[in-house]
């Protein structure tokens, strides 16, 4: 992860907790990353402070067309403007996934 969870200003604040899968994570070239929160933000925010600790990769584009849970619930078609992230939720990102 990009933040170590020992970290003393980790402790301080709340997270949002992100996990790549596939694609993903190989776009971000990590497993996910701890976001710190003041309070709730939206899913367009995670994206953008997700995509702003990778730059020059293509985890925008990558996630775009993601499948995502936020907790074990699926977002489904809801825009990311209007998804509420609690602080100390989990944001899961899942490519599409070829065969089956």
């Amino acid at each position: 992860m990009s933040h170590d969870p020992g970290d003393v200003a980790l402790h301080e604040t709340q997270v949002v907790t992100v996990h790549y899968w596939a694609a993903a994570r190989a776009a971000a070239g990590t497993t996910g990353d701890l976001l710190p929160v003041a309070g709730p933000v939206t899913l367009a925010d995670v994206v953008d402070r997700a995509v702003a600790l990778h730059p020059d990769t293509r985890l925008r584009e990558v996630l775009g067309v993601c499948s995502v849970l936020l907790g074990d619930q699926p977002v489904g078609t809801t825009a990311p403007q209007e998804v509420v992230v609690p602080p100390g939720a989990t944001v899961e990102f899942l490519p599409p996934f070829a065969g089956g």
